[in-house]
């Protein structure tokens, strides 16, 4: 893929910032290139399930928010997107300190973008894959939102 503009990461950056709930589950963006993103959520009691793993909702919530921005790298001026669908295979428990999601877009195109994300736990230093999403990104006219 093409260098991501710099206009184009503050986008997705403000974008994903606007969000309380991201603010809220402690997110934090790693890296946002072209056709690719990176997202890290620290563990806490709060994104926790009752077995002190991150819970499936916070796994979920980090796939949603990494995929739909990896789409977003590929957006063109007027457009927009919406979450789809997505799929989450959980592989591991997510028992760690960092919860880490890598979504790279697989295909974009003109009324779907398809992204697929892995999320790796760490503990001690060491990375783990628990689980791999795959989303469907619905690409819509900006001013779709609006009305």
């Amino acid at each position: 893929m093409a260098e991501l503009p710099e206009l184009a990461r503050t986008l997705i950056t403000r974008e994903l910032h606007a969000q309380g709930l991201f603010a809220h589950m402690g997110c934090e963006i790693l890296e946002v290139e072209a056709g690719r993103v990176t997202l890290a959520m620290d563990f806490r009691k709060e994104v926790a399930q009752q077995h002190g793993f991150f819970h499936g909702g916070s796994v979920g919530f980090l796939i949603d928010n990494a995929t739909a921005a990896a789409a977003g790298t590929t957006l063109r001026e007027g457009q927009s997107l919406l979450t789809a669908e997505y799929k989450v295979n959980f592989v591991a428990p997510a028992l760690g300190a960092r919860l880490l999601c890598r979504a790279e877009v697989v295909k974009a195109g003109s009324t779907i973008t398809v992204v697929e994300a892995r999320c790796f736990v760490v503990k001690d230093g060491a990375e783990k894959l628990c689980a791999i999403g795959l989303a469907s990104m619905a690409v819509i006219a900006a001013r779709t939102l609006a009305s």
